[in-house]
């Protein structure tokens, strides 16, 4: 490998002073995984003959790596765009991307977001898991009530049967939950299941530790305090996502049945999904707020995974909160945000 094998961009950069060439040595291995630095062994001892020449091969070895892996990209250029979008806005805006398990961006990560009904699906995996570990099946029954049937909120499944008392699987009133986003469905799982401590507790196993899970649906019904009061970041969770999607937390035939009910997800249409082109795999859940007496939206959340035409995926987590926007506004900054996404990783293939 000469110099006149590198693109003349990356010819003008380790031709520059030693100082520049180790700056470029820094960013790569702080932005990316670079196993290619074995290529460093490929290179004969003979033919360095000063300290200045080592370090220019150095720096030739690690650009050309780079230069042609997926990462190559800068994420800087996708971190302005989404400066851009989110510029101006009447909104905290908290964006977290994680690539093939690997690459990851945020944005405005250091804050507590109000989860809302995005914690549907950390609920879920803590069923998932309870349910494994006690050895029962998805199609095992759950007496509801008519009392479990609150009034004052969304719930679908209220309003097929409000007469209550009548028997669910745990598989149905999870498909309520995640792809509905049916708040009862919620509670009667919590009611069942260990409550809201035990979905804590089990994120906290998985080592995501900023989080806050302690009120269920119809207590968060009751306050903006108790709305506030599930909270995560952006990067935990997408941290989450990647953790289901890449690990195998559950037999094949949970998680299956999950990530289905993701895919399948009707709510939030016009946010991350919304930015992707038709035809692309993806899964959600979301979660959204009522509004203060000033009108302010506590929270429009989406966290989702993204499946590019590689086969490779990508975690994104969007949370919007204090947004003093109307929701079609609320709804296009998201949206925005999951195009710039995708048209950055596609791009860098």
């Amino acid at each position: 490998m000469t110099v006149k094998n590198i693109p003349v961009v990356y010819r003008k950069i380790f031709q520059s002073d030693n100082t520049t060439g180790f700056l470029y040595i820094k960013y790569f291995i702080r932005g990316s995984i670079v196993p290619e630095l074995q290529i460093f062994f490929l290179f004969s001892m003979a033919e360095i003959k000063r300290e200045d020449e080592m370090k220019r091969i150095i720096v030739a070895a690690l650009l050309f790596c780079c230069w042609g892996a997926s990462v190559a990209f800068p994420q800087d250029e996708l971190r302005k765009e989404l400066e851009t979008v989110i510029r101006d806005k009447k909104a905290r805006v908290g964006v977290a991307v994680i690539y093939d398990g690997k690459d990851t961006l945020t944005l405005n990560n250091e804050y507590r977001y109000p989860m809302m009904s995005v914690f549907k699906f950390h609920q879920a995996l803590s069923v998932l898991n309870d349910l494994d570990s006690r050895g029962l099946p998805l199609d095992t029954e759950i007496f509801v009530k008519k009392s479990d049937l609150h009034p004052n909120t969304y719930s679908p499944l209220r309003d097929s049967v409000p007469q209550g008392n009548f028997n669910m699987t745990v598989a149905e009133l999870l498909k309520y939950s995640i792809t509905l986003s049916d708040n009862n469905a919620c509670d009667i799982l919590f009611k069942h299941f260990g409550g809201t401590d035990r979905t804590e507790k089990y994120m906290k196993g998985l080592g995501i530790e900023k989080i806050v899970i302690q009120s269920d649906e119809n207590e968060m019904h009751t306050s903006v305090d108790a709305e506030r009061a599930n909270w995560t970041t952006p990067l935990e969770a997408a941290r989450v996502m990647d953790i289901f999607l890449r690990n195998k937390l559950f037999p094949i035939s949970l998680s299956d049945f999950l990530e289905n009910l993701l895919i399948c997800t009707s709510t939030g249409a016009d946010k991350i999904k919304g930015g992707l082109p038709s035809g692309v795999t993806m899964g959600h859940k979301t979660g959204s707020s009522s509004r203060t007496a000033r009108g302010t939206k506590i929270a429009d959340n989406d966290l989702a995974f993204v499946q590019l035409p590689d086969g490779k995926r990508y975690t994104i987590a969007v949370f919007v909160m204090d947004a003093d926007e109307d929701d079609k506004t609320i709804a296009g900054i998201i949206s925005q945000i999951s195009r710039h996404v995708y048209d950055f990783y596609t791009r860098a293939k």
